[in-house]
């Protein structure tokens, strides 16, 4: 089993490849099982494939310029787990206490509150109700 992390339009998507039956592979996309079928002729045609998965793993390391906004004085609440976003409790110009619930994420099942880590301002909402976010996305920036 294999997982990967893309982003696309600025959409972030978990893809996990599973089995591989004959020319059929059980994907999961943020969560969501796919079977995809694949072309049996040429194997070569699998290798073209193979090759920008394996570049998509350096794509993560884009999340290293983030800390120099922290640098500036502000910071970005991170997700601590994969979840869907339910709700969001604050708007950009809220004033916000540390330990004050920011956004409910679902995860597993279960609501979590996600909590300011400090008292500040919200400058930047990153994402919005319903959307899928995974473990470290910044949700919101304080400053």
């Amino acid at each position: 089993m294999k997982e990967y992390k893309y982003k696309i339009n600025g959409n972030v998507y978990k893809v996990t490849i599973g089995d591989i039956e004959d020319n059929i592979a059980h994907v999961e996309v943020n969560g969501t099982p796919y079977k995809v079928e694949m072309e049996k002729t040429p194997k070569a045609a699998v290798k073209p494939v193979v090759r920008p998965v394996s570049t998509a793993p350096a794509a993560p390391a884009t999340p290293v310029v983030k800390p120099a906004a922290a640098s500036t004085g502000k910071s970005g609440v991170k997700s601590p787990l994969p979840g869907v976003i339910l709700d969001i409790k604050v708007n950009v110009g809220d004033t916000v206490k540390k330990g004050q619930v920011i956004i409910i994420l679902e995860a597993m099942k279960m609501e979590n509150n996600i909590n300011a880590d400090k008292d500040g301002k919200i400058t930047a909402i990153n994402v919005s109700k319903g959307e899928s976010v995974l473990e470290g996305t910044d949700l919101v920036i304080i400053e």
